[in-house]
C-alpha cells in the first residue's frame, strides 16, 4: 500500500498533475454536497428555497473554507517535516492537530446554532426565505464536527502526500448526499430542512470512513495515544502557519458574503440568481484550486529539503499547466452561463440574472491559473502572512467597493458587479509578482 510520496527527486510535471487529480476529484465531489442541494432543491421547490439553500451553503462554505484553510498548517508542516528527514514526528503533528480541532470544533457548533437566525439576518436573507436560511444553518451547525474532522483528516493525507484517500471517502459521502437529497427533498418534500440533513449525515459518512482508514493505514511515522495531547510548539507552528491562511480564506469568504447581502437588498431573483452563479463558480474554479493545494504539499517538501529551485520550476509548470483549463473555462461560463445556470435553476429570469454574472466571472477564470498558484507556492514556502494580506487587501480594497457602487447602478446589473471579482484578483497578481521577485532574489542569493 501506499504511504505518501516523496516530491523532493526526479521529475516535476507528472508527480504534480498525478498529485493534483485526486485532489481536483476530492474537491468536484466536497463542492457537489451543496450543488447537489441547490439542484435538486431548484427542480423540486420554489424559489425561496433555492435563495435560503444559496445563501445557507454560502456560509456553510465559508466556514468549511476556514477549517479547511487553518488545516493546511499541518499539511505544511508535516510536508516539511518529511522533506527535512524528520517524518518519524508526524505522529507528535497528527495528535495536537486532533487536539486544537476538538476544541475549534466544539466553538463552531454552539455559534453556529445559537446565531444562525442574527446570520441570515446579517445576509439580507429575503424574508420570504429567512426561516428557511436560518433553518438551513442551524442543521448544518449541528454537523460541524463532520466538517472539521473531514478536513484535518484530509489535510493529513496530503501532508503525507496522499491525495487518492481523501477522494475515496469524499466520493463515498457524495453518493450518500445525493441518494439523502433525492429522498428526503424530492420525495419526502422536506425542503430546505431536508437538503441541510443530508449533507450533515453524507458529511458523518466522511468522517466515520476516514477514520477507520486512518486508524488501519500503516503511516511513514508512529501514531498512539500519547501523541494525543496539546503540545505547544506543535500547536504554536501549527497555529503560525495555518492561521494566517484562515484568516485570508475567512475575510476572503466575507468579502463574497457581503456582495451575496448586497445581490440579497436587490430582491428575490437576483438573490436566488447570485447563489445560482456562485454554485456554478464554486466548480469552474476546481482546477486552479486543486493546483493550489497541490503546489503546497509539494512544495512544502522541496522547501524543507532545502530544494528552492525545484520549488520553483514547480510553480512555473503549475501556472503553465492550468493555463489551458482556464481558458476552456473562460469560454464555457462567458458564452454558455445560462446553460450552465438551468442545471441549477428553472425559472427564467433566476437563469438570465445567474448567466450575466458568470460573464464577469469568466474573466476571473484568465487570471486565477496565476493567482492560485502564487498562492500554493507562498503557502509551501511558509510565507503565510503574506497570503493573507494580498488576500484582505483585494477583497476589502477593491471586490467590495466595487460591488457596492455597481449595485448602485439604475437599474442594477450583474455583470457590472460582478466585474468586482476580477478587479480584485488584478490587484492580487500584482502583488504576488512583487513578493515573488523579492523572494526569489534573497532564495538565489542563499544557494
Amino acid at each position: 500500500m501506499q504511504h505518501g510520496n516523496d516530491f523532493t527527486a526526479g521529475g516535476i510535471l507528472a508527480p504534480l498533475l498525478k498529485f493534483m487529480i485526486p485532489v481536483f476529484f476530492a474537491m468536484l465531489l466536497q463542492a457537489m454536497y451543496g450543488a447537489v442541494d441547490l439542484m435538486i432543491i431548484g427542480k423540486f421547490a420554489e424559489s425561496a428555497d433555492v435563495s435560503a439553500v444559496s445563501t445557507g451553503s454560502q456560509i456553510m462554505m465559508t466556514i468549511t473554507n476556514l477549517v479547511s484553510s487553518f488545516a493546511m498548517g499541518t499539511t505544511i508542516l508535516l510536508g516539511q517535516r518529511i522533506g527535512e528527514g524528520r517524518g518519524r514526528e508526524g505522529g507528535q503533528v497528527i495528535g495536537s492537530s486532533i487536539c486544537l480541532f476538538a476544541v475549534i470544533a466544539g466553538v463552531f457548533t454552539v455559534a453556529i446554532v445559537l446565531l444562525c437566525r442574527p446570520i441570515s439576518s446579517l445576509m439580507n436573507a429575503p424574508k420570504e426565505a429567512f426561516d428557511e436560511t436560518a433553518g438551513y444553518i442551524r442543521i448544518c451547525g449541528f454537523g460541524s464536527l463532520f466538517i472539521i474532522s473531514y478536513n484535518l483528516i484530509g489535510s493529513i493525507f496530503r501532508g503525507i502526500g496522499d491525495s487518492r484517500t481523501p477522494l475515496m471517502t469524499v466520493m463515498i459521502a457524495c453518493v450518500c448526499n445525493i441518494v439523502g437529497d433525492l429522498l428526503l427533498v424530492a420525495v419526502f418534500g422536506m425542503g430546505t430542512a431536508g437538503a441541510a440533513i443530508a449533507t450533515v449525515l453524507a458529511q458523518a459518512v466522511s468522517v466515520t470512513v476516514s477514520m477507520l482508514i486512518l486508524k488501519r493505514r500503516q503511516l511513514p511515522f508512529a501514531l498512539s495515544v500519547s501523541d494525543l495531547r496539546f503540545q505547544g510548539l506543535i500547536i504554536r507552528k501549527v497555529v503560525a502557519l495555518g492561521l494566517p491562511i484562515a484568516l485570508q480564506d475567512f475575510l476572503v469568504g466575507i468579502s463574497f458574503l457581503v456582495l451575496l447581502a448586497i445581490v440579497n437588498s436587490l430582491g428575490l431573483v437576483a438573490s436566488a440568481g447570485i447563489g445560482v452563479a456562485e454554485k456554478v463558480c464554486g466548480f469552474i474554479m476546481l482546477i486552479p484550486a486543486a493546483f493550489m493545494q497541490a503546489m503546497a504539499a509539494f512544495v512544502a517538501q522541496n522547501i524543507g529539503a532545502g530544494k528552492y529551485t525545484r520549488a520553483k520550476k514547480t510553480l512555473l509548470y503549475a501556472v503553465s499547466a492550468s493555463m489551458i483549463p482556464a481558458a476552456g473555462m473562460f469560454a464555457i461560463t462567458f458564452w454558455h452561463g445560462d446553460l450552465l445556470s438551468g442545471v441549477f435553476a428553472k425559472e427564467t429570469a433566476v437563469i438570465a440574472a445567474s448567466a450575466d454574472y458568470l460573464k464577469a466571472y469568466a474573466i476571473d477564470c484568465l487570471l486565477t491559473c496565476f493567482l492560485f498558484c502564487f498562492i500554493g507556492f507562498f503557502n509551501g514556502l511558509g510565507k503565510t502572512r503574506f497570503v493573507m494580506i494580498q488576500g484582505i487587501v483585494g477583497a476589502f480594497l477593491v471586490r467590495i467597493p466595487v460591488a457596492f457602487l455597481m449595485s448602485r447602478e439604475v437599474p442594477p446589473s450583474m455583470f457590472h458587479i460582478g466585474l468586482a471579482t476580477p478587479c480584485s484578483t488584478i490587484l492580487q497578481v500584482i502583488l504576488c509578482l512583487l513578493c515573488f521577485r523579492t523572494v526569489d532574489r534573497k532564495k538565489r542569493g542563499l544557494e
